[in-house]
């Protein structure tokens, strides 16, 4: 030091070189070399330790605004180090001294942190670990899904601790999801099983449905006119058609019984193999229905029975002359056909249909009424003709005023010009189609008056 040609409170130059003077532990330490002047080298690295105090003032007000301030002990760690070799003079203790302040504060927050972390882990792994034994696969595989995605986001805990708890979570988890695809492997081979004697019962009605085939084809196409050996032939080709025909038709009622007894398979399967069985056996009891002289009693749904009679009732009260009183009912079978649960398959069209339309004739005759006996209170006076008369006037001012809303209501869809709410767009859509059906059922109803009236 004493041959430093010049000296600053933390550093010095000397032989042409810039040096940190030590502090703490560390000694001297060459930071540069002088390139023109000493004062200028000197000034110039004095001027550089300004960049240190900014990074530990950065770093300071980073972590006070963080969310996750333990995150940034790795940075301090790092910035400690980069201050140890940063080529600068000035005096680094206090700047040292803060960072040590500042890690003893994120060292302090993130065993806090690992604390809570594990309090939670332990309880997602309690909570994990008591669904884990479930059978119920699919609703128990949505709830460890949903407890691992709540383990994922919780920050990590002390490391001693880290792999015991890990490993216990996986291991819960694992031991689930294991159970779970061996059960469902077991399933597939049980389905499979299920199908292979489906696919067998199946084999044995096509191939009796073969055999009357073949049957068939050995018997003459006429036996008119048939005599000796030919006829006899033909009886002989007959008995044995219904000898096969017979043994086929035993078959498939004995098979109807192991079908039962076969078991379930998903939907999209079943649906498929009961097709091509029902095809086959269909083919033998029709055959065999024919050649006994059998008329097959057709069996009608229970609930479409019901239906039917409801049809017919419907539309018995719409030709009845009290038709407030019909209108009463028809709101009563209303809520009787909407709880008459009836899979899709079976729905008979024509007999909803009939339903609606005679509910939809009562309902608007009942309006029809009620108009005219609020405008014309000595209406009953009035003879047959010109009550029909008085009908159809109110009826057509009611087409035509229902036909201009209508109108409208397209109108407004059309200059919307750009899709707008699903669910406000299909309401809308079947408040048209409801108009459009009364507007119909009006037309149907005024086409009937005038028909009567021209009778006059």
């Amino acid at each position: 030091m004493e041959q430093a040609q010049l000296v600053d409170e933390y550093g010095y130059v000397k032989d042409g070189k810039v040096f940190l003077s030590s502090y703490l532990s560390y000694p001297d330490r060459q930071i540069g070399e002088v390139k023109r002047t000493e004062q200028e080298a000197l000034d110039y690295f004095k001027n550089r330790f300004t960049i240190a105090e900014n990074k530990v003032n950065q770093l300071e007000q980073e972590v006070e605004e963080a969310q996750n301030k333990g995150s940034y002990l790795t940075k301090l760690v790092q910035l400690r180090k980069k201050l140890l070799s940063f080529d600068a003079i000035g005096n680094f203790i206090p700047l040292l001294n803060r960072l040590d302040e500042q890690e003893e504060v994120l060292v302090e927050l993130i065993r806090t942190n690992q604390l809570k972390n594990l309090e939670i882990k332990h309880a997602l792994l309690a909570e994990a670990e008591q669904v884990a034994d479930s059978t119920e696969w699919r609703e128990t595989a949505e709830k460890l899904q949903e407890i691992k995605l709540k383990w994922i986001k919780t920050g990590p805990v002390d490391k001693e601790l880290d792999e015991t708890i890990e490993t216990r979570f996986s291991d819960t988890l694992d031991g689930f999801f294991q159970r779970r695809r061996e059960f469902f492997n077991e399933q597939n081979k049980v389905i499979q099983e299920r199908m292979d004697r489906y696919d067998n019962l199946i084999w044995q009605a096509e191939r009796a449905v073969r055999s009357i085939y073949e049957a068939d084809r050995s018997r003459p196409f006429k036996r008119d006119g048939l005599e000796g050996e030919a006829l006899e032939r033909a009886n002989v080709a007959e008995e044995r058609y219904m000898k096969v025909l017979t043994e086929a038709y035993h078959l498939v009622r004995n098979l109807n019984n192991d079908w039962k007894e076969v078991g379930e398979v998903p939907i999209k399967k079943s649906g498929k193999i009961l097709k091509k069985y029902r095809r086959a056996t269909k083919t033998i009891f029709d055959r065999y229905n024919l050649a006994r002289g059998i008329q097959p009693k057709v069996r009608i749904d229970p609930r479409v029975e019901q239906q039917m009679k409801m049809a017919d009732e419907a539309e018995k009260l719409a030709k009845q002359s009290n038709i407030p009183a019909a209108a009463d009912r028809a709101k009563e079978l209303l809520n009787q056909w909407k709880e008459i649960k009836i899979p899709f398959k079976l729905v008979d069209k024509a007999v909803s249909e009939r339903f609606r339309s005679s509910c939809d004739k009562i309902f608007e005759l009942n309006y029809l009424e009620r108009v005219i006996s609020r405008k014309y209170p000595a209406f009953e006076l009035k003879s047959r003709s010109e009550q029909i008369r008085t009908k159809v006037r109110e009826l057509e001012y009611l087409v035509r005023r229902e036909k201009s809303d209508l109108a409208m209501s397209m109108s407004s869809m059309d200059t919307m010009g750009r899709p707008g709410n699903e669910d406000a767009d299909k309401m809308m859509m079947s408040k048209m189609n409801t108009q459009k059906r009364k507007i119909a059922m009006k037309e149907q109803i005024l086409s009937e008056f005038n028909k009567e009236l021209s009778q006059y």
